[in-house]
């Protein structure tokens, strides 16, 4: 074997191994015994494969020479299975794991020695094998298949360099990866060992298993936030230098090749403005380059914005506007009293009542253009979409095909919008570490639409905790009329997903974790050694609570003095023997809010400190002054750490608290101190995961004095079962393995198989991408009209309203109208009843009007039409095309329509849900009843529509009616109709019923055109009508069509063979550019006209060019065209023989200029309007 030492001989093994009892959060490695010394090898599993983990790869096992006393019987391999947990070892196999699972002990145990082992004996040279084991079972003889050899196999060098990598993703080996799945494809299998292929446990129904998603070292990753995770220092001689900021989330190593794209963030620079050299002006212009040069080994390519316009949409508008947004906070008053602030007499006015004012307002932030300002929400939100497109334009630079793209941070939120504009097949992902506000407040916001449709323009949409997923949810739903819920994926299991334009965008909720083995560094080092010492001595035989807090009113700092301040007043004894250590961050981009809080925290520090001296020890400082060396001291040297945030997004503080305290619960760490307590609010994202912390609602400040006290005289019992509780969390959910869920769910999104799939419509930020089916494209007239030409037989179905005709339902208004007979329907123009009447004018020609509308509404404006055929109420009456008209129209049903007693029933209880359900009503036609909930709350409405779905089919279960409950996207509503109704039917009844009202011969056109939901099971039956001819015309071709999309829904169209050509040419169109059951698409009505008039003028030119044909013509005809189908070309003698016999035809000659001209502007015309293809 190439690049193998020689005489090594090697035999790849794939090894297989059922695990039952591994739990949540655990994982498998296997540990060569003995002489085959090695690297642990980690094992992987997916939804589909469980309980069975298998190697990415195969393992290169050496094998003995051959004739060699060790290639004799007692040659083995020996290997056991560990247990990981956090990405740790946890223990070893144990015969426990596999109590339960007889099926596959084949023979008493022969060994006990604990270990598997493989008779190496069994193996040859260069060939392809699988183990299967059993966790826990290592008596049993292998279970070995053999798989033939396959072309073109890896050196075991590079086997062993793949598995060596794969361990590194669990920190087992320092070199980063790349991994791949065998294939088996070289053969088929032979059996080697003792016993048979064991089951996976789980049914596949014969289908192929679904890959596992992994991620190798060959995938790209551009990880975009609006700061790079790195820290740049500056020499006093110019030289700019960088290193990573470890303490950001974004900043870990991994084995991909990633990419990070954002602002660069020096001196705490948030888009100030300074002048020369200073911190508030950012790096000068002229040393940008040697800024991306100190960037570039980190592999940072930094997005150069202009400082002015940086600070309006980081200052402006992020924190201004959105963050009080997102953290559930609308203020509706711009001043108490709404004078103006420049106005000094009346601000004194006021005065009396700031304090008044303040103690109700304590949920306020800032004021800022929230709710619009004299337009000043316009320059914030230019500033804001200025910046994504910056953005934009580094990300494309950096893209390469097949790169996911993963944003970071509600600065970019509408990123996503911009990206999928020019590059469409990107796998985008953003998450939000912020918390998502409910739908009545996120409604506020005047750009609400543009901000949600840029995150849905992602594949995927990430929160740190299901209560602000839930809240986006919601407002997709309210806002933006979108379904969500459990759809399936590619690898047979279901993911919260949003349903918008025939895409699914994959909703996410975990939380991050802290990184320990960083941690425990950084507590190791010497100066946090010494700075611990240095603050338990300050307060020695005290106890300390540490609370780290940024100065704004949402991090509830003056609650927790409020609840120090009454906990001291109940419980006196412990004066003096507490201190709180509350560090506050400065936050100068919270303007007027920092101020206040501010100056309210240290006038409350200065009364508790005057009443109880030394009881409370604040600092303020920079956050570039506290950063993770300092924080981790100050939650080292701490009893307790105390967050008591009104509304919180991620906050690590408490997490990495609880790394700094992890040997509070082992007998080495027992040193007399209580501490390794977390005091949590329940408004942060953590108290969900930290379970053994104490939660309080910060708005009870009883709850909070009452937490004091527990924390100072709890168990010690309750105590470390609370420690071992949060701390089960923070070392098994890590960062690495927080992105690393996030990355594989977006790797997943099934997006590059088919780039037909998608496309893009709107406008700006309107701009949305649609998931279509393949080839679904613009109709393309030309080959209709060449197809509709060359037909003696057509068949055109079409809907009514929104197809030939302006909707009438495009708001809940208009439909409301419509149906309580205040607001007349419309009509159709006289353009178009002339060209139905043209087109009906033909003999070939059979046309429908199939519509959802009563009788009577058709009657009044299409009966007066000839040959024009009529089906009402989706086809529950069909009147056939007649020539006589004036008269009433003969109408027949399609169902028979005996019992109607069902409607007064369905009446009866639809009028109760309407009277419970503000914004619903009844509508009822000649044959249906339906109940409509479009104006009703969308939830509410929907859920009351589920009950009366039930509700109904309980009563009706009797009748022969159908309960349909359709329409979820236009608002909803709950139809009772006759029973096997709808356009479907309707089409295939016409089809096998055109022959006795004057079809000649099988149909070999069809067009059906619709525009809604309605009209889908019409173009799925006409489309599987098509289907079904082009299948028997290339049965007899040895040609395989593709499958057809799963948006068409299986019908039986069998019945309607024999009254259809095998040479059919079936179009179907829906109008808009939407996801549907028709192959093609027209844009609106108006093409919809077009359309019809140029096949119109098909028939014209077969009438007045009869036996001319075009270029086209000829091409289409082919070489089998008979030649005297072709009209002869007359030479000029023949020419004036012909003339001589058409003397009987009065020539016409234009007696004046304008005669003349009028002719030639006439037959120019002409020609204009001719149809050519």
């Amino acid at each position: 074997m190439a690049g193998e030492p020689e005489g090594k001989r090697f035999a790849q093994v794939t090894f297989r191994v059922r695990c039952e009892k591994v739990g949540h959060g655990e994982s498998v490695f296997l540990s060569p015994v003995g002489n085959n010394t090695g690297s642990r090898i980690p094992l992987f599993t997916t939804a589909k494969s469980y309980p069975w983990y298998t190697t990415r790869t195969p393992v290169a096992l050496a094998l003995p020479a051959a004739g060699s006393a060790a290639a004799s019987r007692d040659s083995f391999y020996h290997y056991r299975y560990a247990v990981h947990r956090a990405g740790v070892f946890h223990r070893w196999e144990d015969p426990s794991d596999g109590s339960g699972i007889d099926e596959f002990r084949h023979r008493p145990a022969t060994s006990v020695e604990g270990v598997h082992r493989i008779p190496l004996h069994l193996l040859h040279t260069d060939e392809l094998y699988t183990v299967n084991d059993v966790l826990g079972i290592t008596g049993d003889p292998p279970d070995i298949d053999h798989i033939k050899v396959r072309h073109h196999f890896p050196s075991a060098g590079s086997m062993a360099r793949k598995n060596s990598s794969a361990a590194s993703l669990y920190g087992l080996a320092k070199r980063p990866a790349s991994s791949g799945a065998m294939s088996d494809a070289g053969g088929s299998k032979k059996k080697v060992g003792f016993a048979p292929p064991p089951s996976t446990g789980r049914r596949t129904d014969g289908a192929p298993p679904k890959q596992a998603v992994h991620l190798t070292s060959s995938d790209g990753l551009i990880v975009v936030s609006a700061f790079l995770p790195v820290h740049l220092t500056r020499s006093d001689h110019g030289e700019w230098s960088a290193d990573w900021d470890y303490e950001a989330l974004l900043s870990m190593q991994t084995h991909l090749r990633v990419t990070r794209v954002g602002t660069v963030k020096w001196r705490g620079w948030h888009g100030n403005v300074g002048g020369g050299e200073s911190s508030e002006s950012g790096v000068p212009v002229d040393e940008r380059h040697k800024v991306e040069a100190a960037l570039r080994p980190f592999n940072c390519v930094p997005v150069w914005v202009p400082t002015n316009l940086f600070g309006e949409m980081y200052n402006g508008f992020c924190k201004g506007v959105l963050w009080p947004i997102l953290h559930n906070v609308a203020s509706v008053y711009s001043s108490p009293t709404g004078v103006a602030p420049g106005n000094a007499d009346a601000q004194k006015q006021i005065e009396p009542y700031d304090s008044e004012y303040a103690e109700y307002s304590m949920d306020d932030v800032a004021q800022g253009p929230i709710h619009g300002d004299g337009g000043r929400e316009g320059e914030l939100w230019a500033a804001f979409t200025a910046v994504n497109r910056y953005f934009t334009d580094v990300i494309i630079q950096c893209f390469n095909e097949g790169d996911l793209i993963w944003i970071h941070g509600f600065h970019l939120m509408i990123l996503p919008s911009f990206l999928t504009r020019r590059i469409s097949m990107a796998k985008i992902g953003i998450f939000l570490h912020t918390p998502f506000p409910s739908s009545e407040i996120f409604r506020t916001l005047w750009c609400r639409e543009d901000l949600l449709r840029g995150m849905l323009n992602a594949d995927q949409v990430g929160f740190h905790l299901f209560e602000y997923a839930r809240h986006f949810l919601t407002c997709c739903r309210r806002l933006l009329g979108l379904n969500y819920g459990m759809f399936p994926d590619s690898s047979g299991g279901h993911n919260l997903a949003i349903d918008t334009n025939g895409r699914h965008v994959s909703v996410t909720s975990i939380h991050a974790g802290v990184e320990p083995p960083v941690l425990h560094q950084v507590l190791s080092h010497r100066s946090t050694i010494d700075r611990v010492n240095s603050i338990r001595s300050q307060f020695h035989g005290k106890v300390i609570f540490a609370a780290i807090d940024r100065m704004e009113s949402l991090k509830g700092i003056p609650l927790k003095l409020i609840a120090l301040e009454r906990f001291l007043q109940r419980c006196p004894e412990w004066a003096g023997k507490i201190v709180v250590i509350q560090v506050g961050i400065s936050a100068f981009e919270r303007g007027e809010d920092y101020t206040k809080t501010r100056n309210e925290v240290l006038s409350m520090v200065t009364n508790i400190n005057q009443r109880w001296p030394n009881t409370v020890q604040f600092q303020e400082c920079a956050e570039s002054e506290m950063r993770l060396q300092q924080r981790m001291a100050l939650l080292r040297a701490a009893d307790v750490v105390m967050v008591t945030t009104i509304r919180d997004g991620l906050n690590l503080i408490p997490l990495e608290f609880t790394i700094a305290h992890l040997d509070a619960a082992t007998d080495q760490g027992k040193d007399g101190r209580k501490r390794g307590l977390c005091i949590l609010s329940e408004f942060s994202s953590c108290t969900r995961v930290m379970r053994g912390a104490l939660h309080v609602n910060p708005w009870k400040i009883s709850e909070i004095a009452t937490a004091f006290y527990q924390a100072l005289t709890m168990s010690e019992d309750e105590r470390m079962r609370r420690v071992l509780i949060a701390s089960e969390f923070v070392t098994r959910v890590t960062t690495h393995r927080w992105a690393l869920a996030v990355m594989l769910d977006l790797k997943g999104v099934q997006k590059n198989e088919d780039a037909g799939r998608y496309a893009g419509a709107g406008l700006g930020l309107g701009f949305r991408l649609l998931g279509m089916d393949s080839g679904f494209n613009s109709l393309d007239t030309n080959s209709v009209a060449r197809a509709y030409r060359n037909a003696k037989s057509r068949l055109i179905l079409l809907d009514y309203g929104g197809t030939i005709l302006a909707n009438d339902n495009l708001d809940g208004l208009h439909r409301f109208q419509f149906v309580k007979k205040s607001r007349p329907p419309s009509v159709p123009k006289d353009s178009l009843i002339s060209t139905l009447k043209e087109l009906c004018s033909d003999a070939r020609n059979h046309v429908f009007v199939v519509s959802g509308k009563e009788r009577h509404s058709l009657t009044k404006t299409l009966c007066h039409i000839p040959n024009l055929g009529l089906a009402a109420e989706h086809g529950m009456f069909v009147s056939w095309p007649t020539a006589k008209v004036g008269g009433k129209r003969h109408w027949e049903t399609l169902v028979p329509n005996q019992d109607r007693s069902w409607r007064s029933i369905a009446i009866t209880i639809m009028e109760v849900y309407t009277s419970r359900t503000h914004g619903s009503y009844i509508e009822e036609t000649e044959m249906k009843v339906l109940w409509q909930y479009r104006d009703a709350d969308p939830e509410f409405g929907y859920l009351q529509s589920r009950e009366l779905e039930d509700h109904l089919s309980n009563v009706l279960r009797g009748f022969a009616v159908d309960i349909l409950h359709g329409g979820v996207e236009e608002g909803g509503y709950v139809e009772v109709r006759p029973k096997g109704v709808n356009k479907g039917v309707v089409s295939m009844h016409i089809i096998n019923n055109l022959e006795k009202f004057g079809a000649k011969g099988k149909l070999d056109f069809a067009l059906a055109i619709g525009d809604d939901h309605c009209d889908e099971p019409m173009l799925s039956v006409m489309r599987q009508i098509g289907r079904r001819a082009v299948e028997s015309s290339s049965a007899k071709e040895g040609r395989a069509l593709a499958p057809l999309p799963a948006t068409i829904a299986q019908v039986d169209v069998s019945s309607c063979d024999d009254h259809v050509s095998t040479h059919l040419k079936c179009f179907t169109s829906t109008v808009g550019k939407k996801p549907s059951a028709a192959a093609n698409y027209v844009n609106d009505v108006n093409d919809v006209h077009e359309l019809l008039e140029s096949l119109n003028k098909v028939t014209t030119r077969e009438t007045v060019h009869s036996g001319f044909y075009s270029v086209i013509d000829l091409k289409s005809m082919g070489e089998s065209a008979p030649a005297q189908a072709l009209k002869p070309v007359l030479s000029m003698g023949e020419l004036h023989t012909l003339q001589g016999g058409l003397g009987s035809q009065p020539q016409t000659v234009s007696t004046n200029l304008n005669e003349f001209l009028g002719a030639i502007e006439q037959n120019d015309d002409d020609e204009d309007d001719a149809f050519f293809f």
